[in-house]
């Protein structure tokens, strides 16, 4: 949670992160994808398609986006409970004034016109521009509230709540569905194919920014070993790798026979040594490999 069992540090560490994560996610949309109306899926991107659909006169793409962020947390605390509104409340109530902010910011009679890309005189690769900074902002805001212990909810509430409803469902899959479908009836509401294709590239930039942000800091690894020689390799790992190994009692599933699971936390940077020194001792050794999100604590340190 944000701000359950935290040191006072670190809940002012958190709220600066959502903070700052919200503000960068706001200044993306309002800035970038909103003037060109880039539709990169998420609350943005359905608030252009209503924009462009509703029959309401003054319905602008600002105004929508904070009425569905509003209704959509109302939502996800009536399905998913008090945790998501913890982790959800501060985005969803700096959101829309962040993003009236920069969308004030980003009209031509301010600073005089500094945040509005079409007035510029490089206006013809303005498309471009927004698209890629557009998703990068974005990107990066979402990354820095995860990173904070929030969420930004949006369309993630739709998503979690059908995987509450369908536990099958994994949710990864359908936020991706749901994010392509708007991104496909952006297609079909703005009617023109280069927008579409711009909204494609600013959502694969976003994607990027956030494993980039959220899941890049360590680039740590995490591998499992099954081997008949685990002594060697155990030995091998620590004297060679000067990495610290976990030796762990496991049990064949099919073969019913008692193995040793080595596990052992290394960096980009010796992945092939890894895979090489542990090839050399046993060619036929049973390995996965897993990214590590975060390690820390005493006895890891990233000599990448």
């Amino acid at each position: 949670m944000f701000f359950k069992n935290k040191t006072p540090a670190l809940r002012f560490r958190n709220f600066a992160l959502i903070v700052l994560g919200t503000a960068a996610l706001a200044f993306g949309t309002a800035v970038f994808t909103l003037p060109y109306e880039i539709v990169a899926g998420g609350v943005s991107g359905l608030s252009i398609i209503l924009e462009q659909i509703l029959p309401i006169e003054n319905a602008s793409a600002e105004l929508i986006i904070s009425a569905l962020t509003w209704l959509l947390f109302i939502f996800g605390c009536i399905t998913l409970g008090k945790g998501f509104a913890i982790k959800t409340f501060l985005s969803s109530l700096l959101y829309p004034p962040f993003l009236a902010v920069f969308s004030y910011l980003a009209s031509s009679g301010v600073l005089p016109g500094y945040f509005v890309i079409q007035a510029s005189e490089y206006a013809e690769i303005g498309l471009l521009i927004a698209s890629v900074f557009g998703g990068a902002f974005i990107g990066a805001g979402c990354a820095l509230s995860f990173l904070g212990g929030g969420s930004t909810g949006g369309v993630d509430v739709i998503a979690l709540s059908l995987c509450k409803l369908f536990p099958n469902l994994k949710s990864s899959k359908v936020i991706f569905a749901i994010d392509a479908a708007i991104v496909i009836c952006g297609a079909f509401a703005i009617r023109d194919f280069v927008l579409s294709l711009m909204g494609i590239l600013s959502a694969l930039v976003s994607a990027a920014l956030i494993d980039k942000v959220f899941l890049g800091a360590n680039k740590a690894f995490v591998c499992s070993v099954i081997s008949e020689f685990h002594e060697q390799i155990n030995a091998a790992v620590i004297e060679k790798l000067g990495r610290t190994t976990t030796l762990i009692s496991a049990t064949g599933g099919f073969s019913g026979e008692e193995k040793k699971l080595i596990n052992i936390i290394f960096s980009y940077s010796e992945y092939s040594e890894l895979f090489s020194l542990i090839a050399s001792i046993d060619p036929k050794a049973f390995i996965i490999v897993q990214r590590a999100h975060e390690i820390s604590g005493e006895g890891w340190k990233n000599n990448e």
